[in-house]
């Protein structure tokens, strides 16, 4: 219990700027002191990082109101994290499955929901050829003059859409852009009259393909953070048969939850 709160990051000692980290042993050395002089205030102060597994090392505060309080807190709070865990480890099953199928993440079904990031990772980039090759293929499928009016709606709506979600971002970043133009016309009055207009940047072959997987794996992580508006997820979160759906091997699913944990965002599977 005592290294496990060590681990956890909780503040164990009060201390002044520049003052040397407390190692793990001087960590435990307070923890275990305070637990054992004031067994009450240890559980106050560190309830959030305890386990139901660790409410043993009190049954001896049996039947004190503030002990049961925290007691009830500690269950409370590791059922929450159960159920936000099944929650995830159920989408990314179901992300596999939607993967495998191949509709839902096909570039279309992608640009149809986030038209902006498509055209800022990939759309921006493609060549004439590659336009002419979609359209191209885009034409093939419709199989009558109803498909391709129906195609052309979409694709305005996309384009709108795009539009929309471009009239965010700038007046999202407006404020910050009011700030940075003072720092900017300091900077030009030093630097003198602008030079020539720096060269569009052409990403190489290689750049597009890890802009096309940083666009895939926002995607990816779009969805399992419940953010696809028109995807429902009571389907998935609702449906025990995602609890022993085993989409992928075990190595995979910890590989792709280790990647995750770097990010800040940790998914720990049952």
């Amino acid at each position: 219990m005592l290294e496990s709160i060590a681990k956890s990051g909780a503040q164990i000692k009060s201390q002044q700027k520049g003052e040397p980290d407390l190692t793990l042993g001087e960590k435990l050395g307070i923890l275990n002191e305070l637990y054992h002089s004031k067994p009450l205030i240890f559980l106050e102060r560190y309830y959030r990082h305890l386990q139901p597994e660790h409410l043993t090392c009190f049954q001896h505060l049996a039947g004190s109101y503030e002990v049961e309080f925290y007691c009830a807190e500690i269950h409370r709070n590791n059922s929450q994290k159960n159920s936000r865990t099944r929650i995830k480890n159920k989408r990314y099953a179901a992300l596999q499955g939607l993967i495998r199928e191949g509709e839902y993440f096909s570039d279309e079904r992608m640009r149809s929901r986030d038209p902006l990031l498509y055209e800022q990772c990939i759309g921006q980039y493609l060549t004439d050829d590659e336009v002419m090759e979609q359209n191209a293929r885009s034409m093939s499928e419709s199989r009558c003059l109803s498909d391709v009016l129906l195609s052309s709606y979409q694709e305005q709506l996309i384009q709108r859409k795009m539009e929309l979600q471009q009239e965010r971002e700038e007046g999202a970043e407006e404020e910050e852009e009011e700030e940075e133009e003072e720092n900017d016309d300091e900077e030009n009055e030093q630097d003198g009259p602008a030079g020539l207009m720096e060269t569009e940047w052409v990403p190489s072959a290689e750049e597009k393909v890890m802009l096309r997987e940083e666009f895939i794996s926002r995607m990816h992580q779009r969805f399992l953070d419940g953010e696809d508006r028109d995807f429902n997820y009571s389907e998935v979160d609702d449906n025990p048969e995602y609890d022993n759906l085993e989409i992928v091997n075990r190595d995979a699913e910890e590989r792709y939850f280790d990647e995750e944990d770097s990010d800040g965002d940790i998914y720990a599977m049952t």
